[in-house]
């Protein structure tokens, strides 16, 4: 049975909002940690293909929601990939999980980045799925967030959907399509917003080399968000990086595909 509940994010909460992030936790409460950190946009539905297969492995699921998206509450103002991994942290801290498999997806994927090069004692090992050390220009994010703040999330819903899954799926699976439309279109303008401020002003690059714990890099052969040049980039830059490319995935391959990323994944949470 799933648990439902909200965890207080201190370092939000002192720049004038009290954060607390919302997340749902799956499989055995005394089962190896595995957080799944989705995308700008989505909330913890993304994950749903993998939750039951992590669970019956004995692991513990936790789905958290980022600073103003789903149920977690919007903060006061942009953020910082560190105030994203803040959160997190603050999370494993009242969950007493002191160290999990970091999964993570587009924005998840950049905390996890910036976990493993600033926090590795607080990670067992990393998946980095269709996701960016770098994702310029730094103006379209800009743009994103005045889009977002004048029009409300519904006005980029529908291209964010494009980029998440291939045109062929979207054409075979047009209630999925909704759904995933309607929980974009359901973000807080303002919780997007601060997270578009996120990536704006990331660049992980140097930091790459720093991370030392077990990585595995996915990327979607059909990403136009995050193509596969950029998860080669992040696979060269970590010593020892696994690289893999999925076909048929755009960048929520993790849906669109997910019983070979579900099978990635486990192969590395399993290792």
């Amino acid at each position: 049975m799933a648990r439902r509940c909200s965890s207080t994010c201190d370092g939000l909460r002192a720049r004038g909002a009290r954060v607390s992030l919302y997340y749902v936790e799956d499989g055995p409460s005394d089962g190896v940690p595995v957080v799944l950190s989705g995308s700008i946009g989505s909330d913890h539905r993304m994950w749903e293909p993998q939750v039951k297969p992590l669970a019956a492995r004995g692991f513990r699921v936790i789905r958290p929601d980022h600073p103003g998206h789903g149920k977690s509450p919007v903060p006061v103002g942009p953020c910082s990939i560190a105030d994203v991994v803040e959160g997190l942290l603050g999370l494993l801290d009242d969950l007493g999980v002191a160290k999990a498999h970091l999964v993570g997806l587009s924005l998840g994927g950049m905390a996890g980045m910036w976990l493993g090069a600033h926090r590795p004692d607080r990670i067992t090992s990393l998946t980095l799925c269709c996701t960016s050390a770098k994702l310029g220009p730094p103006e379209r994010w800009a743009e994103r967030a005045a889009t977002v703040l004048a029009e409300g999330t519904g006005a980029v819903a529908d291209a964010a959907v494009g980029r998440w899954v291939t045109p062929a799926y979207a054409e075979r699976n047009p209630e999925t399509v909704a759904m995933l439309r309607a929980m974009v279109a359901g973000t807080p303008a303002a919780g997007y917003a601060a997270c578009c401020a996120a990536i704006e002003h990331m660049d992980l690059t140097g930091d790459l080399p720093r991370i030392a714990v077990p990585t595995l890099v996915i990327s979607g052969a059909e990403d136009p968000a995050t193509p596969p040049d950029h998860g080669e980039l992040i696979a060269d830059g970590i010593p020892g990086a696994r690289f893999e490319i999925v076909e048929g995935a755009a960048h929520l391959g993790s849906y669109e595909q997910h019983e070979r990323f579900t099978a990635l994944i486990l192969d590395r949470v399993g290792a």
